[in-house]
């Protein structure tokens, strides 16, 4: 910020550095580069300096040469100041615009308190992200806009779920079950029909696809919507392990290990990306033409927070994250050294710590109000709450094949989608 913008209480912004260069502004008196509006008028700081103190003194010079017409350049400017003053005005300079010596004294103060006080609430030790932190939050950021597209514009031909009253069946090996296997089955419907989703197709010709499931159908409504819930999957885990293979620390590990990472994270990493699509207000994940909804379950809005998925996305989106917290987020989860079947677990440690430390770096340099004092903390309590998640749905899975391992392609299909 010029010094000089305290003294002129003009509403025009300053003109920005890049924006300079790009097209240069020349001031309207002596037509020196100008550096804004000041006093109504884009001017140099010369000029602007000379108006204000030619006001202030209420001079009233005469022109040297007698003319009153003496052309006023930036070489020219010193030589006649009572034709500089008449061009000044001529231009539109305003008088009433200088502020009084203690107003300017006043703003000048004020800048330098808020100036304090950006530095005194900044965390020691935030001296900014290193070239390193710097280049892998690129090096992520570019990934996740060549693997992530949140219009899903790609997502095509997928399956939609059928209308059980128009006549879908149950599978046949589900209608016969022995006492033990319902028992096992009940569990499972109680675990995947916690949330019932309500699903809108927006066609390109303007035509609207709604789906809504039965209002009590005993759990029954999951194979219907079994089929689609795959191709998400399917969908979704193609973008992580494009995703994965775009970063280089992933690239340089032994492919086992690459393996074993993308098997343990690939629910975490879908999640945090249906995250920045989520909408808490109307509880719906916006995917482009597509749109999931969650329907009011009969306790309402408090009863829909006690399903851990649900709050989970309640609780990360309202940390408002910026798309580089996000990614970070998702390294973070990807570099886990503690996977089955992680051989370079030590390699794979220092990766996420390093990874941790530039969200933290990140964090600290970028929000250094109060009110984030404690974001970092929270992000990874966050993600510490998504691994309980994710164990969990593998254990939902795991319950499913057990109990009928053969029963139908479909379940098998989202099995090792996940798994596979």
């Amino acid at each position: 910020m010029h010094r000089g913008e305290a003294d002129s209480a003009s509403t025009n912004p300053i003109i920005g550095a890049d924006e300079e260069e790009e097209c240069p502004q020349i001031c309207r008196v002596c037509g020196d580069k100008a550096t804004g509006y000041h006093f109504n008028v884009m001017t140099c700081e010369g000029c602007k300096g000379f108006f204000r103190r030619a006001m202030k003194r209420n001079a009233q010079p005469r022109c040297p040469f007698r003319k009153g017409t003496c052309e006023i350049t930036q070489k020219t400017r010193r030589q006649c100041q009572a034709c500089r003053l008449r061009k000044c005005l001529e231009s539109g300079m305003r008088k009433e615009m200088i502020m009084s010596d203690a107003a300017v004294e006043q703003r000048r103060a004020l800048i330098r308190r808020k100036k304090r006080e950006r530095i005194e609430t900044r965390p020691l030790g935030a001296k900014g992200l290193t070239e390193e932190q710097q280049m892998m939050i690129r090096e992520l950021t570019t990934a996740q806009m060549n693997t992530f597209d949140s219009t899903f514009v790609h997502f095509k031909n997928f399956r939609l779920p059928d209308v059980l009253s128009s006549g879908r069946q149950i599978p046949e090996p589900l209608q016969i079950q022995s006492r033990e296997e319902a028992a096992k089955w009940r569990k499972i419907r109680e675990d995947l029909c916690s949330m019932k989703l309500s699903l809108q197709l927006r066609g390109e010709d303007g035509s609207v696809w709604n789906y809504k499931p039965p209002a009590d159908n005993g759990g029954k409504e999951i194979f219907s919507l079994l089929p689609h819930i795959a191709d998400v999957s399917t969908y979704m885990f193609k973008g992580i392990i494009n995703f994965a293979k775009v970063i280089s620390y992933f690239r340089d590990l032994p492919i086992e290990d690459q393996i074993s990472l993308l098997k343990g994270a690939a629910f975490e990493l879908c999640q945090l990306r249906f995250n920045t699509v989520f909408n808490a207000e109307t509880r719906t994940w916006e995917c482009g033409r597509l749109s999931y909804c969650v329907e009011d379950p009969a306790g309402g809005f408090q009863q829909l927070l006690l399903e851990p998925v649900l709050k989970f996305h309640y609780m990360l989106k309202k940390l408002q994250l910026h798309k580089e917290e996000y990614v970070l987020m998702q390294a973070i989860s990807l570099f886990s050294p503690d996977r089955p079947g992680v051989v370079q677990r030590l390699v794979v440690d220092q990766l996420q710590e390093r990874f941790a430390m530039t969200l933290k770096a990140y964090i600290e340099f970028n929000r250094p109000q109060p009110a984030h004092r404690f974001l970092f903390l929270k992000i990874m309590a966050i993600l510490t709450e998504l691994r309980s998640l994710s164990a969990e749905h593998t254990q939902q899975l795991l319950r499913i094949h057990d109990v009928h391992p053969f029963a139908t392609p479909l379940m098998q299909e989202l099995f090792s989608t996940t798994n596979g």
